[in-house]
């Protein structure tokens, strides 16, 4: 795993945070060392998916990077056949997440080379789609997952964006939800972004590291309460709603139609 230093120079100004190319190599361990407990969702939110998957519908990963939870749905659901549609706005996420199907392709052919010679390929099971998540038309879904993405959509389309999820779900079908969050009280809030920048450091960034890359990210990921997510996840019709993953500033939550 390449180690994140992208912003351990001291260069000026900071330029705008983007998924390129050198964010893409250095994904895993940035994401490892700046989300806490982001393994741990990612296996429950499979366990989800898993059990709330139906026959003949979709799963769409509306922002999925370089397909960390597609390939774990490719594990659960060995022995069952689903489809998903995997979205994410970066040209190099999309194409390293090709790149990891083809080699999970590869050694499926070599270990079921005398077991199951037809096993499906991964391209009829994963969809890529190198486009906006706000932009993808969701139907037939039994479960949508929006990790980390919807902070970096703009406020003024989110409610749009939750309600064509909405609309796009089966009736019992999930979305699950993980953000980057604020408190609207202040001395809370403070505190968080306190501890938030000790679990930092105690991942190895440095103070120059965590302040340029707030830098970078000013005005591109915009967090909100969670008191916003769940009146938008109301106002768009979902009724049962649950907060299940909550570290300081970090929420997972899912929202049942």
């Amino acid at each position: 795993m390449k180690r994140d230093n992208i912003f351990a120079l001291k260069e000026e100004p900071v330029a705008p945070f983007e998924f390129n190319e050198e964010v893409t190599s250095v994904f895993d361990d940035m994401i490892k060392r700046s989300v806490p407990l982001y393994m741990e969702s990612l296996k429950r939110q499979c366990q989800l998916t898993s059990h709330f998957y139906q026959r003949a519908t979709t799963i769409y990963d509306l922002g999925c990077s370089h397909g960390n939870f597609g390939v774990m749905v490719c594990e659960a659901f060995k022995q069952r056949d689903y489809t998903m549609v995997a979205v994410d706005s970066s040209i190099s996420m999309v194409e390293r997440y090709r790149n990891r199907l083809e080699r999970i392709n590869r050694d499926e052919t070599l270990c079921n080379a005398t077991q199951k010679p037809n096993s499906r390929d991964k391209s009829e099971e994963i969809h890529l789609v190198c486009g906006l998540a706000e932009d993808i038309r969701v139907a037939n879904a039994s479960v949508v997952v929006v990790n980390l993405t919807m902070q970096f959509i703009q406020p003024d389309k989110r409610d749009l964006f939750i309600q064509k999820i909405y609309d796009g779900l089966t009736r019992g079908g999930i979305l699950l939800l993980s953000e980057k969050i604020i408190h609207q009280n202040e001395i809370i809030s403070e505190i968080q972004q306190d501890l938030y920048k000790q679990f930092k450091m105690e991942n190895g960034y440095s103070e120059l590291e965590i302040s340029r890359k707030r830098d970078a990210l000013e005005n591109i990921l915009i967090p909100e309460t969670l008191e916003s997510h769940g009146e938008r996840l109301k106002r768009a019709g979902f009724g049962t709603i649950d907060v299940w993953l909550k570290w300081f500033n970090f929420a997972s939550m899912f929202a049942i139609k």
